[in-house]
């Protein structure tokens, strides 16, 4: 049995006297809401904090407010499962109900949250592991150890994003709201994640996620796909977020197509986005996309299954997502699981 170690738990009242506890405690101490993640990382000792600041009793980071006309803002510590059930989210912004409806299990929906989800750890093959395993092959760049198991040749870590929100809150263009003890700042969601495994955050260590704010969709169309071995409680080997606007005789006028789970970071198809711009989604301008797309999605060895077929997926994947968009696919999407 795997254990946590131990540590102080703390309570605070309000966001302020979290993001006050959370720079009181320097880098010992790391926030914490639904735990999902933390907690079996902590068991596995690739964390080992001395204080938690718990944000579970914080009721100004839960709740969902705003519409399709002035769009949403969804707060950091709102469950999984009611942005998944959540009226407006499912009528308006049906990507973000679908990501939060394939995350893991109902269990773990019912506790994780939108921000726990957001700055989800990297992962990968060697670095997920028990602590006795990851201490047999000397550790890993990630924690403990110098080397990348994954492209040992190199300096840096591969772990990949394993969010499935990240994506489709940079497909939307959506902004998050960080908060400390010093101030607060507002950030498009894209700026919050880094191309390196470990460093995988802009977020300062001090700062805390509030609250995620989604522009209105002024037409807007959006999908989410997620590629896994199970149906259930699998982390994304790939996630395609994508989101298109079209005009009266169906010409795109705005594109964005984002992977996840190919890198340490989401990766936006810029490639693929300029393709579909000013063109009719039809089946040969949304297999042209779905090539493009592929292009910049270079997975490896650090995740389920093999790259080849990981690759491939890619343009599977991105061409489903968009003929959904178009109305031309006869594909189920993923399923509410």
């Amino acid at each position: 049995m795997m254990r946590l170690p131990p540590f102080t738990y703390l309570s605070p009242h309000t966001l302020g006297e979290a993001a006050r506890m959370l720079a009181e405690g320097g880098p010992d101490a790391m926030a914490v809401a639904g735990g999902t993640d933390l907690y079996p990382n902590m068991k596995r000792r690739q964390f080992e904090p001395k204080v938690l600041v718990g944000l579970c009793g914080l009721r100004d980071l839960r709740g969902i407010r705003g519409d399709e006309r002035t769009g949403l803002t969804i707060g950091a510590g709102t469950v999984l499962r009611r942005v998944s059930t959540h009226p407006a989210v499912l009528a308006y912004y049906p990507a973000v109900a679908r990501a939060a409806s394939l995350i893991s299990n109902p269990q773990i929906r019912n506790v994780g949250t939108v921000g726990g989800n957001l700055l989800v750890d990297t992962r990968c093959n060697y670095y997920n592991m028990p602590f006795w395993w990851r201490k047999s092959i000397s550790f890993c760049m990630k924690k403990d150890g110098d080397v990348c198991w994954v492209a040992p040749g190199g300096h840096r870590c591969w772990a990949i994003s394993s969010s499935d929100l990240a994506p489709v809150a940079i497909a939307l263009d959506a902004r998050v709201r960080l908060v400390s003890a010093t101030g607060e700042r507002v950030i498009p969601a894209r700026d919050l994640y880094q191309d390196d495994g470990i460093a995988y955050l802009s977020k300062r260590p001090d700062e805390l996620l509030a609250e995620v704010m989604i522009p209105p969709t002024d037409g807007l169309r959006t999908t989410y796909w997620k590629l896994r071995r199970r149906g259930a409680i699998d982390f994304p080997i790939l996630g395609v977020a994508a989101a298109v606007r079209l005009d009266g005789d169906g010409t795109c006028t705005h594109a964005r197509v984002v992977l996840g789970a190919v890198a340490p970071r989401p990766v936006e198809a810029a490639g693929a986005e300029e393709v579909l711009v000013g063109q009719q989604l039809t089946p040969e301008v949304i297999d042209a996309a779905a090539q493009a797309a592929w292009k910049p999605a270079r997975p490896l060895d650090n995740a389920d299954l093999t790259i080849s077929y990981r690759k491939q997926m890619v343009r599977v994947y991105v061409a489903r997502a968009l003929k959904e968009l178009a109305g031309l696919s006869a594909e189920e999407p993923p399923a509410y699981v």
